[in-house]
């Protein structure tokens, strides 16, 4: 069973940065693709970025280029998501999650088959 656990929650003004990190344990894949996906209050989950196992393929949300970037250490078996710019609209739990299919970057919730328990990001304005 693969444990993910996410931290770098909390309360930033609109604007600020946080850094979201996201540490697999217990059988661990040997090799996995991460992704970021969010939940706000009355809406449904959301991708928000995704990272292949090499790191060479990444991909992102509309809402979140430019301001978002995800990046992994496999050394330490952690993905983080360094979130910048930061808007009242990202206000959401914020959820990573790991994909056996390890040379894709994918958008897709399916993929993923192991999920961590979230930690909130709220953005005041």
């Amino acid at each position: 069973q693969v444990q993910l656990a996410e931290s770098g929650g909390g309360l930033v003004q609109a604007g600020g940065s946080l850094r979201l990190s996201c540490a697999a344990s217990g059988r661990t894949l040997s090799r996995r693709s991460m992704g970021w996906f969010r939940q706000a209050p009355g809406k449904e989950r959301e991708f928000v970025a995704a990272i292949s196992w090499a790191g060479s393929s990444t991909d992102y949300a509309d809402a979140v280029k430019g301001r978002f970037t995800i990046s992994s250490d496999n050394a330490k078996n952690t993905v983080y998501l360094q979130m910048n710019s930061l808007k009242p609209e990202d206000t959401a739990v914020y959820y990573c999650a790991a994909n056996p299919r390890y040379w894709l970057a994918e958008a897709y919730e399916s993929s993923y088959g192991y999920w961590g328990q979230g930690t909130q990001v709220t953005v005041s304005s």
